[in-house]
């Protein structure tokens, strides 16, 4: 069965399963000066990678707010989500109740640019697979004489994206969120 990229347009779709279309894609990567694996894929692996990147977002990333309806696909469009751009101050904001938020009709544009950014880097390389050596606890060196430790675990959403979606979210933790507590 073939592929269909279903892009996420703000309606808050069923059948939804990408941030970004091809299109989003070519324009984002017009200025970039690393688009060459984006540039040299089919467009059949476009729209695969731009899939791939939206569920991995969605699965790695809490978003502010929650979804705008409850039958809706993806985690976007979403109520009561801040947006830092919007710069309303707090005095506003009790006035203009919602004046900072993200419009709940719309996916933005810096959540459809890391789907895209992302899908770059799947292009690249499988960022679900953990790299050699990864979860060792001690210093490993590979048979190409690479050295590698338990802190190089690569994320698998890459950094360029999750700087991009960090004003409407945060990135789901391993941990349990508690911090231990240390007197002196």
């Amino acid at each position: 069965m073939a592929l269909t990229l279903i892009k996420e347009d703000g309606t808050g779709k069923v059948d939804a399963n990408s941030y970004a279309n091809v299109a989003d894609g070519d324009a984002y990567f017009d200025g970039h000066l690393y688009a060459s694996a984006w540039t040299a894929a089919s467009t059949g692996n476009k729209e695969k990678a731009l899939v791939f990147a939206t569920r991995l977002i969605d699965s790695q990333f809490q978003f502010n707010g929650w979804k705008a309806k409850d039958e809706q696909a993806l985690q976007w469009p979403r109520e009561n989500c801040p947006d830092p751009d919007k710069g309303q101050s707090a005095v506003i904001l009790l006035r203009l109740r919602g004046a900072n938020f993200v419009d709940v009709d719309v996916v933005p544009k810096g959540v459809s640019d890391a789907a895209c950014e992302l899908a770059r880097e799947l292009l690249i390389l499988d960022r679900t697979t953990a790299p050699p050596g990864e979860g060792l606890s001690y210093t490993y060196t590979g048979t190409d004489g690479t050295g590698y430790s338990k802190r190089d675990a690569r994320p698998i959403i890459s950094h360029v994206a999750q700087a991009m979606l960090a004003k409407y979210g945060g990135l789901v933790s391993e941990g349990s969120g508690a911090v231990r507590l240390v007197r002196g």
